[in-house]
């Protein structure tokens, strides 16, 4: 059977090496960013299963040249090879795999790790719900089942608790959990309308297209799943990533709320933000220079004086619980993809839709 070349993907900064590839009816692209993967690659692509179409590879400047043992060892005519010449992040890596897939005619881009950890025989179950329109983007979740758990290292475990909570601020996606989690399928059209220059380059790469994801209104779901973990480096230092992590969800956070609640929309839940956060920090900044001064007066606070400080306090913490409750029910139910399908231009052609930077 002849085989067509895929489309040359130009990039200033990564050089792509077509393979081959064929005309398929499978619907489903993979994205395999790779730095450090080395042989381990070669068996993770020999189990994607023929339901995928197109098979996209990204050597980040990987010291282990996986790149190129890809292309002298793996003869699947799916494959293609892009290389970046300088290490870009796992996040620069997906870019340019997302860039190349959206050159293909998949309709669902999967995002799957290199180092083994995900099975690539639960891509069909974590790709359906977007194929079948109920969803936009689906993540795997780890800690779905309490017994699988238990096979997470005990550090991992514990960050990945405190990151899930942070992302619940900062993308309003309060439902979900694992937000780091590699294992991911994404549709064509909500592909399309991200900023994809704008996304994190780094490992706050998944966290962060889930905040823009939250902007498009997208629908998220979850495929509760287990990893393995067989003792595999990891590039990912903990204690260097706590700083970036913290400074993304903070900004991400505040874009969150002045987007939402500010320029897109005023509401009830609106006036609870304002007016919690205001009489929430009047109060106590009121209650802490009343209790600087009567101790250095050595003259106890008057009862009026305790309740000036207490009652702002109490009311603007039960205003931020109302504006909590709202966001926390504020989920998307509608999926982006057939609202962007509505209007689509009548070549087909994918449009990207404006969003925040």
């Amino acid at each position: 059977m002849n085989a067509n070349h895929w489309a040359s993907f130009a990039q200033a900064d990564a050089t792509v090496t077509p393979i081959r590839s064929q005309s398929r009816s499978p619907s489903l692209a993979v994205v395999i960013p790779c730095y450090r993967s080395g042989e381990g690659v070669l068996s993770l692509i020999e189990r994607i299963g023929p339901e995928v179409g197109w098979i996209v590879v990204v050597d980040d400047a990987c010291p282990l040249k996986t790149g190129h043992l890809v292309q002298e060892r793996c003869t699947d005519p799916r494959v293609q090879v892009i290389f970046h010449a300088q290490n870009q992040g796992v996040g620069g890596a997906m870019v340019s795999g997302y860039k190349a897939a959206l050159k293909t005619p998949a309709q669902v881009v999967v995002k799957l790790d290199s180092d083994g950890q995900m099975d690539p025989a639960l891509i069909p179950r974590l790709a359906r719900s977007v194929l079948a329109g109920q969803a936009d983007y689906s993540k795997g979740n780890r800690f779905f089942q309490v017994a699988d758990v238990r096979n997470m290292p005990r550090l991992r475990l514990l960050g990945n608790a405190v990151l899930s909570f942070l992302s619940k601020l900062s993308t309003g996606y309060w439902q979900l959990f694992d937000p780091t989690n590699g294992f991911t399928a994404i549709h064509r059209r909500t592909l399309a309308a991200l900023p994809l220059d704008h996304l994190s380059p780094r490992y706050f790469f998944e966290s962060d297209l889930l905040f823009r994801l939250g902007q498009l209104r997208a629908v998220v779901r979850e495929l509760p799943m287990v990893s393995v973990y067989a003792g595999e480096p990891s590039s990912l230092s903990p204690m260097a990533q706590i700083r970036p992590f913290l400074r993304g969800h903070a900004l991400n956070f505040c874009k969150r709320l002045i987007y939402d609640y500010l320029l897109r929309g005023f509401s009830v839940a609106s006036i609870q933000l304002i007016w919690g956060l205001l009489l929430l920090s009047g109060g106590t900044v009121f209650g802490l220079l009343q209790w600087i001064g009567h101790v250095r007066a050595g003259v106890p606070a008057s009862a009026g004086t305790v309740m000036l400080a207490a009652l702002p306090v109490l009311v603007g913490v039960q205003c931020l619980l109302a504006w909590l409750a709202h966001d926390m029910a504020n989920d998307p139910r509608t999926p982006f993809q057939l609202s962007a399908a509505d209007a689509q231009p009548e070549d087909g052609s994918d449009q990207p839709v404006p969003g925040p930077c």
